[in-house]
């Protein structure tokens, strides 16, 4: 057996069994593939996919538990690259960061401009996406950490650890109602309030969007959600064209004042939008950084990610990545 023959069962699972889509994540022809698996299954004395006719349909029962092996195999084969690039010279690399637009927008930026002081010769390739695919990207190795608000803790071979706690901000444009019920009511804004006004906010999953969904939903309101993005720059811009309320991070509002005052200034890139508070409004958020159970992570990988949330632990980080005991 060899490694392309385990890379080809491992693809073939990842890609719903479509061996066109193997053969171009390989980098090889679909003939091949099919040669590949048909090998190591003559190999190993056991079909470990079914088939109608030529077609891969699914794993069978032993397919299921030899996909198990071959991706701890691959894994480790990773890991052992790792581990020798990390011996030969801890300070050169490439470190690969999925997250979403906010994350990378607003909180990294510090983050990685103190980590490329620490390590000059490490390369930085940031990917933006759903969390859904940040977790797809960490698992398959095509990123070494995910960062996300929400999807992250709900995949067994990822390991995250919570970072930081954020809320949301409501952003609206100067002179809007709800500034005026601020300044001279003195009351805070209620969740029937905003339920009055169309809403703009994040796409369902980024960005503590199930927070706010939640919120309304147990208050008994119905919302008018006219527009949603994943981007809290594209939020505040419809915002800011008075098409509706936005809901955003409170990392995206750039300002030089306090977000918990009755009103904000913002002296960001959209001027003339204000801020106000809604830590009463919705649950708080919690950011987490994720990366592959079992894997080897280079010293600059563990420095970045102390930097990130200075609160964990070295020793911590490592010993939770140990893979679970069957």
């Amino acid at each position: 057996m060899n490694f392309q023959q385990l890379r080809s069962i491992r693809e073939a699972a990842r890609c719903g069994y479509n061996l066109t889509e193997v053969a171009n994540v390989l980098f090889t022809s679909q003939p091949g593939v099919s040669r590949q698996i048909r090998e190591l299954e003559e190999e190993l004395g056991v079909d470990i996919f079914e088939r109608n006719g030529k077609r891969l349909t699914g794993l069978t029962e032993p397919g299921k538990g030899i996909l198990h092996i071959i991706e701890r195999l691959l894994l480790e084969a990773e890991n052992l690259k790792q581990a020798g690039d990390d011996y030969s010279d801890q300070t050169k690399g490439t470190l690969t960061i999925a997250t979403t637009h906010t994350q990378a927008r607003y909180v990294l930026p510090k983050v990685v401009q103190g980590f490329r002081n620490s390590f000059p010769d490490v390369r930085i390739a940031l990917q933006q996406s759903s969390p859904e695919h940040i977790a797809e990207w960490v698992l398959s190795g095509k990123a070494d950490v995910g960062i996300a608000t929400e999807g992250l803790s709900q995949f067994k071979d990822l390991v995250s650890f919570p970072c930081y706690q954020w809320n949301h901000v409501i952003v609206v444009p100067d002179g809007h109602p709800l500034l005026r019920k601020t300044q001279f009511n003195q009351t805070p804004i209620t969740l029937e309030d905003l339920s009055n006004y169309p809403l703009i906010t994040y796409d369902v999953g980024f960005t503590g969007r199930g927070h706010i969904d939640q919120a309304f939903k147990q208050a008994g309101l119905r919302t008018d959600i006219v527009l949603t993005a994943m981007d809290s720059d594209v939020i505040q811009q419809y915002v800011s064209l008075g098409l509706g309320v936005g809901l955003v991070a409170e990392m995206a509002v750039e300002s030089g004042n306090d977000i918990n005052g009755a009103v904000n200034p913002a002296t960001q890139r959209y001027s003339a939008l204000k801020a106000l508070p809604a830590s009463h409004l919705f649950a708080p958020n919690v950011t987490r950084l994720a990366v592959r159970r079992g894997a080897y992570l280079r010293s600059y990988i563990l420095d970045f990610i102390l930097q990130f949330a200075p609160e964990l632990k070295r020793e911590d980080i490592q010993l939770a990545l140990t893979p679970e005991q069957e």
